[in-house]
């Protein structure tokens, strides 16, 4: 990179202009993937998707009992509004230096060079790997917990339950062809939160009402308050970032700054309500014996309890096909796989392609059910470098001439302090990973 911002490295070595963006040609890179047609409000409800996937049935437990009353809601409030900011930073630099860049690693290897090209495919890649890797997990559980409703003693374990929600991955993966294709599937998402999310809420309230005095005490010693204390705060950031924005954004239509920003800001004020309300109602109900899974704790009809999982875990195939859509997008590119969705040909490809890949996911799955502790590792590696370490730096070596004093101070004390906290979550996740690893064991029941 040049020392005075002009000109940069993009990826293949190429010297590309940076600096003047607003009176350049707008390139558009290939892809087999359909790019630039959906509305902003299309775009906001993928980004709700993920917001109140059935993780969110988890944060009363991962989140509030660990930071309690204030530092839980202070927290999550923050942390929606920093979450906004860096997202609009990434969303701000799509149409940049006359090309748009509707992959993550694309950005990253025009401002930087082939290095950061290929680390930031890496990273992110892996981050999503893991993610895609919870979901199936996540719908195992769900899938789990309905069954045992029913049958508590029944031989099915949570493994079966894995490679049955791998299943269901699979067979969505390949009849939806790319992201902006799920239309339809965005309105049954939504409608499935609701189901669970209302269910847990109506049962919580009930449970609330009739409880004793709950104690909101943080528990554990001295030295595991300080650990659980930066977990959740990882999970606190996890909770609202994709790391695949720019994927999520190229298909959007013009002007694509513009109408991201509206959706970032549907997804972070009216798509976040929901994921408050059952975070903080399942807290104030169950206090610090808050479950991880608030399904789990709920006391009502087995029918509605039934319901309410069954939900969770289709709406974890669906939320899963989001986050899975860049390995596709990469796949379908490279082997060429696009035209008509449900031509023999895309068909048989996407089989061997996205089943292969969602094979080897639930696999993972299945034999690393606490895999919950690897993402907190994942998080610290990768979703707080993408998504605030990276949207910060690279806004400020894109922008710097454009930038004050003031505001260049400002991105690096961001890129400062997410860096020390991406660090203190890396240290507290290896400390899970290595109590946890004397209690569990491989393609446990739990």
């Amino acid at each position: 990179m040049d020392a005075d911002g002009g000109g940069g490295e993009g990826f293949g070595g190429q010297r590309r202009k940076v600096g003047d963006e607003e009176n350049l040609a707008v390139e558009v890179p290939e892809t087999a993937h359909q790019i630039s047609s959906d509305s902003w409000f299309q775009v906001g409800f993928v980004l709700t998707t993920g917001i109140n996937s059935a993780f969110v049935l988890g944060y009363s437990g991962t989140i509030m009992v660990p930071l309690g009353w204030t530092y839980g809601v202070v927290g999550l409030i923050l942390a929606t509004a920093m979450s906004l900011y860096a997202n609009s930073l990434i969303a701000k630099l799509h149409e940049f230096g006359g090309k748009r860049h509707i992959r993550y690693r694309d950005l990253a290897g025009f401002i930087y060079g082939d290095g950061a090209y290929y680390m930031t495919w890496g990273s992110q890649y892996l981050n999503l790997f893991m993610i895609n890797t919870g979901f199936i997990i996540v719908a195992g559980q769900a899938l789990k917990a309905a069954y045992v409703l029913f049958d508590e003693d029944g031989p099915m374990k949570l493994p079966y339950f894995i490679g049955i929600a791998g299943f269901v991955c699979g067979m969505f993966a390949i009849s939806i062809p790319h992201l902006s294709a799920l239309r339809l599937w965005l309105g049954v998402s939504t409608l499935l939160s609701l189901i669970y999310i209302i269910i847990a809420f109506v049962l919580t309230i009930k449970d609330g009402v009739n409880a004793p005095p709950r104690d909101y005490s943080i528990p554990g010693t001295t030295t595991s308050k300080i650990f659980t204390t930066i977990g959740a705060t990882t999970n606190l950031f996890f909770a609202f970032n994709t790391g695949m924005l720019p994927e999520i954004q190229a298909t959007i239509k013009q002007p694509v700054v513009k109408n991201m920003m509206r959706a970032l800001y549907f997804q972070l004020t009216v798509g976040v309500l929901p994921m408050y309300a059952i975070t903080f109602i399942g807290y104030w109900a169950y206090g610090s014996s808050t479950s991880t899974y608030l399904l789990s704790s709920v006391d009502g009809p087995v029918s509605l309890k039934a319901l309410a999982n069954i939900a969770a875990f289709f709406q974890s195939v669906i939320s899963l096909h989001i986050f899975a859509s860049p390995m596709y997008e990469f796949l379908d590119t490279k082997y060429k796989i696009k035209g008509r969705g449900f031509t023999i040909q895309n068909l048989t490809s996407r089989i061997a392609v996205r089943g292969g890949y969602l094979t080897f996911n639930t696999l993972v799955a299945a034999l690393l059910p606490f895999i919950g502790d690897f993402m907190s590792l994942t998080g610290a590696i990768s979703t707080f470098p993408l998504t605030f370490i990276l949207a910060n730096h690279m806004y400020l070596v894109a922008k710097r001439n454009k930038l004050n004093s003031f505001q260049k101070l400002w991105h690096w004390l961001n890129v400062l302090f997410f860096g020390v906290l991406s660090f203190a979550a890396l240290v507290a996740a290896l400390r899970l990973i290595a109590v946890d690893s004397k209690t569990y064991h491989l393609f446990a029941d739990l």
